[in-house]
């Protein structure tokens, strides 16, 4: 499985058309929607499951939103929620051919939550269809945003989901190691502890902890002492510096802030820094309506990613489905 930093093909998402995922406040998110295509389809191009009737609006909102139409396709994949991250095709590529490939897991709406989730289970046999790749099936529940590799062998996750007991309560630590090994092509798993409150996922990494190079981890952390978050963040933070790398040596360890928290109906929502997805020439960042601390997390991502377009979409409508844009998207290596 390739580094996310590696050259891209192409951006998935699935079109959102749930309004349960958005109670009360759905409306805003096509359009959201439609702007995040229209910043991605600047590098690339975006390929979009969407079922045939929604495709007419959707093609208008896109083109409103100034998106390179040239660069946008779409498929006609019906799902039954929007998060493309969980339960799209995890590629893979072979380093020596240069083929690339479809790794299918099983997908539970995150440990059976929000069922039906039938339609989503099919997104990744439909898109290896279409593309005529290759598809390695795995009988193993495993959601994209659990993940996190360098492309270099290692793989970044989380206890509190990888090893819920509402994922896979038949195998152990060591098969579920064994099948992330054997089938996305790591060697070593590097287990961190739990999530951030809010996050309806049971704990995953990509609102947490993320690679930035082979050697370098940027982590969210809070200093608010009085905040529920401190003290996971802080013995996440201890964890992370003393991981080492297959060399021995630490890993580059950055500090990324955590919005204030956000609240919708009384929830602590998810809203996470770390949530940034990695594209050609660029990182779109999440951002919270908090300009100070927005502007502390660009510049962050800044140095972490100096080559890169840093730029910012404001996902405070989003993230009450309790995701952002790692969540709702998924790269296609090249």
């Amino acid at each position: 499985m390739p580094a996310e930093w590696e050259p891209q093909t192409a951006i998935w998402l699935s079109w959102p058309h749930k309004r349960a995922s958005w109670p009360g406040f759905f409306r805003p998110i096509p359009y959201k929607f439609a702007e995040i295509v229209a910043t991605i389809s600047r590098f690339q191009e975006v390929r979009i499951n969407i079922a045939k009737p929604l495709q007419k609006r959707a093609w208008s909102l896109i083109e409103k939103a100034n998106a390179d139409l040239s660069k946008v396709t779409f498929y006609d994949h019906p799902t039954n929620d929007t998060w493309c991250r969980d339960h799209g095709p995890i590629f893979v590529k072979n380093d020596k051919t240069g083929e690339v490939a479809v790794t299918d897991w099983d997908y539970n709406a995150w440990g059976g939550k929000y069922p039906p989730f039938d339609k989503d289970n099919e997104i990744p046999p439909s898109i290896a269809k279409k593309l005529k790749m290759r598809r390695f099936e795995k009988k193993m529940v495993l959601e994209g945003g659990s993940i996190d590799v360098n492309g270099a062998g290692l793989l970044l996750t989380t206890e509190a989901c990888l090893l819920h007991k509402n994922r896979n309560p038949d195998l152990t630590k060591e098969q579920i190691e064994q099948n992330l090994r054997d089938y996305l092509g790591v060697h070593t798993i590097l287990w961190l502890g739990d999530g951030i409150i809010g996050d309806d996922t049971d704990g995953h990494i990509d609102d947490l902890s993320r690679f930035f190079r082979e050697d370098g981890i940027v982590t969210v952390v809070e200093t608010n002492k009085r905040d529920k978050n401190y003290k996971i963040l802080q013995e996440n933070l201890e964890r992370l510096h003393m991981l080492r790398t297959p060399a021995k040596k630490k890993f580059k360890i950055v500090e990324l802030p955590m919005p204030k928290p956000s609240f919708c109906d009384g929830q602590q929502l998810p809203a996470s820094y770390a949530n940034f997805l990695i594209i050609n020439d660029a990182v779109l960042m999440p951002a919270f309506r908090q300009p100070k601390k927005d502007d502390e997390a660009l510049e962050v991502l800044a140095d972490c990613f100096p080559d890169r377009e840093i730029i910012p979409i404001d996902c405070l409508d989003l993230v009450w489905g309790l995701g952002t844009l790692h969540c709702i998207s998924q790269q296609q290596p090249a």
